[in-house]
């Protein structure tokens, strides 16, 4: 190889200076909005306060929108007015005389109203109660002692006892001989109890019987 082209070469590599390469990047001009104003300072004590104070808050209300919507079904479930008058009955008493029976219907059940005589009264608070299947004073049947109120259906299997009959002389069950005195009380044959007394109480200077 000639001195000149060595020469030449030498001159090329001196001649070469690699360049790093650079990218350039413009600057953002963008603001960035300050929200410090907004920067919670409250402290945790604070904070759990208002939390108490939200979660309460929601409880009760749902508590009252629970309460409204209960009381709003029930009185939907209620009971209306003719449905409650039929739920009592009034009886006049003054056109019932001495020593008779009279039937009326409560509940589509059948009611036994009888005007004792003193005799009939004598009779059945002389009974001695321990001898009773179902031992009930008549006093605690009968609180105005000529009148004596009750349910007419037989305590053993629902049937209807026929007044004014039986062994006692008050009332006899033919159904299966169920026999009752001038109480109501089971005195012979399979019924368990006496007959039931409803709930009744006495008006117009007890003129009037409403039972229910």
């Amino acid at each position: 190889m000639s001195a000149s082209l060595v020469a030449a070469r030498a001159t090329a590599r001196t001649a070469f200076v690699p360049r790093s390469l650079h990218s350039s990047v413009a600057k953002s001009t963008a603001q960035m909005p300050d929200f410090s104003a907004y920067k919670k300072t409250s402290s945790a004590a604070n904070d759990r306060t208002f939390t108490y104070f939200m979660v309460g808050s929601t409880g009760f209300m749902t508590a009252v929108a629970a309460k409204n919507t209960v009381h709003d079904f029930l009185s939907n479930l209620s009971a209306s007015a003719d449905v409650l008058a039929l739920a009592k009955v009034e009886v006049d008493l003054t056109t019932i005389p001495e020593g008779k029976n009279v039937v009326v219907k409560w509940r589509g059940k059948p009611i036994f109203i009888r005007h004792r005589t003193q005799d009939e009264i004598t009779e059945a608070a002389s009974l001695d109660v321990s001898t009773l299947r179902h031992p009930e004073t008549d006093a605690e049947r009968a609180p105005k002692p000529e009148w004596l109120v009750m349910l007419g259906v037989c305590t053993h299997l629902g049937c209807v006892p026929v007044g004014e009959s039986g062994d006692f002389g008050g009332w006899y069950c033919p159904c299966h001989g169920s026999h009752y005195d001038i109480s109501g009380r089971i005195r012979k044959g399979p019924a368990p109890l006496n007959l039931e007394i409803p709930a009744h109480s006495f008006t117009d200077n007890d003129t009037k019987v409403v039972i229910g």
